[in-house]
């Protein structure tokens, strides 16, 4: 079938939607390997894609998808010539429609690369389903992005989980977004998870959640930039007139925002570029992005027990800063190591990010986890490995916490 990119698409999401597989797309356009990114609006051939299904009297385009296990807007995806047509008319009979296979089981899909789209969707699809979650919008991008905040709990006693910092890092966003559906539906079953009881850890914290403090930078690194976009040959400027940015971590105005800091800022910006780049230019002075200051403040607003800020390369667990970190730091960081087979290192060879920073303002226990091996983006194939290996850290770390300090 003939398939018109929308935004937001990519190989392996088309792929996934209709039941084939990104070579194959590949196979059937070989102009596609020319080119690093999908642009909305042209046309791909999408082989072996759906099965055919001949309308009968009665149909409608909510019945159809309910039977097939479909959403409405995968089935209007499938057939672009549905156009309005509402749910609940009536279908002609005879009328060819292609439906496309039944999507994987839940809400938050961790086969493909999660963008702000996804973020934005699947944020909106947990909070319909799990109406006592709780979440607000922080701030805002340098492109007007929300930077959204999910609570998972009620208890008074707070932490903070952040994912995304770098652009090229977006698998850390599906790790917190499955984490944060994996939590919803066993609060709402009353079921345990992993051997943990989920009700007590509900009843007594506050787990924050921002899945992606970098959504402009997690844009251009998965989908590209288009000529409409405002910073458009700014950020063909910065990445010396390159259009492939898998390699870009900063945001969308060449700022890094784990760079961002006031610990040792002044230190880390010596070795650093000194304009905007793709990587680690620390920005004019501190907290110059609205993503880093949105985060900032909201931790200013926070009584958090301790942070950890994810990121995807290394496999280790960074845990302190200039000996600031409080005792019991190090008794927490072994047990991580434990739960994830993670090295712990005490500091990195650099300064200015959140943990630190974090560390530095509140002596309380703060980790940035690299998760991951090889190279950034991370491939797709190690999401259940990395989940595997940080679910245990993520349900623990408020007992930790709680264990290590006088609340």
């Amino acid at each position: 079938m003939r398939y018109v990119v929308q935004k937001g698409d990519t190989l392996i999401k088309i792929a996934n939607r209709f039941g084939t597989s990104a070579m194959g797309i590949l196979g059937a356009n070989p102009s596609l390997e020319r080119k690093k990114y999908l642009i909305p609006g042209q046309v791909v051939v999408v082989p072996d894609a759906v099965s055919a299904y001949e309308t009968q009297a009665g149909d409608t385009l909510y019945c159809i998808a309910r039977t097939f296990s479909v959403s409405l807007q995968e089935l209007r995806t499938a057939n672009p010539w549905l156009g309005s047509i509402a749910q609940e008319e009536m279908l002609g009979t005879g009328m060819a429609l292609m439906i496309p296979p039944a999507r994987m089981d839940g809400i938050v899909h961790t086969n493909e690369e999660y963008t702000p789209y996804d973020l934005t969707r699947d944020a909106a699809a947990l909070q319909e389903r799990y109406p006592f979650l709780q979440m607000e919008t922080i701030g805002y991008s340098v492109a007007g992005k929300p930077l959204q905040a999910i609570r998972l709990g009620s208890g008074r006693k707070e932490v903070f989980y952040s994912g995304a910092w770098h652009a090229n890092e977006w698998i850390t966003a599906s790790v917190l977004m499955k984490f944060v559906e994996d939590m919803a539906q066993a609060y709402a079953e009353k079921e345990k998870l992993r051997g943990y009881d989920i009700e007590e850890i509900w009843d007594q914290f506050s787990i924050w959640i921002v899945p992606m403090v970098n959504p402009d930078g997690v844009e251009l690194s998965a989908l590209g930039i288009d000529y409409a976009h405002p910073y458009y040959h700014e950020v063909l400027s910065i990445n010396n007139g390159s259009d492939n940015f898998t390699g870009w971590t900063a945001n969308i105005r060449g700022v890094d925002l784990n760079h961002q800091w006031p610990a040792l800022w002044e230190e880390e910006a010596k070795t650093s570029p000194q304009a905007p780049f793709p990587r680690h230019y620390g920005g004019p002075y501190p907290l110059s992005e609205p993503e880093a200051y949105a985060v900032y403040e909201f931790t200013k607003n926070h009584d958090f027990m301790g942070v950890l800020a994810y990121h995807s390369q290394g496999q280790v667990i960074f845990w302190g800063f200039q000996h600031m970190e409080p005792a019991g730091s190090e008794e927490i960081v072994r047990r991580m190591q434990i739960l994830s087979t993670y090295t712990p290192v005490h500091t990195a060879d650099s300064f200015a990010g959140y943990k630190d920073w974090f560390i530095q303002e509140r002596r309380r226990p703060g980790y940035t986890i690299e998760v991951g091996v090889g190279v950034n983006p991370v491939p797709v194939a190690q999401f259940d490995s990395i989940y595997n290996q940080n679910q245990g850290i993520l349900l623990e770390a408020p007992l930790l916490f709680e264990r290590y300090m006088d609340v």
